[in-house]
């Protein structure tokens, strides 16, 4: 069984798809498990609002991105 699970598994599902609304095809496969331990770490710690989720994925997407070399 997952950590995660019901209501709050849907919440950092959402705040995941949230982040990358933006990102052509939704992003590849190793940037979203990047930020959905981001997403995850802070649901551990306590944060359960998506628009707080929401916010720690986007941030963690600009943070991939500034360290990317594009």
């Amino acid at each position: 069984m997952s950590e995660f699970e019901g209501r709050m598994q849907t919440m950092l599902d959402a705040a995941l798809d949230a982040a990358f609304s933006h990102v052509r095809h939704g992003g590849d496969h190793e940037s979203r498990k990047l930020v959905a331990a981001r997403l995850m770490e802070a649901a551990r710690s306590g944060m359960t609002a998506l628009e707080g989720l929401t916010s720690v994925g986007r941030r963690a997407l600009m943070d991939l991105k500034s360290r990317s070399p594009d």
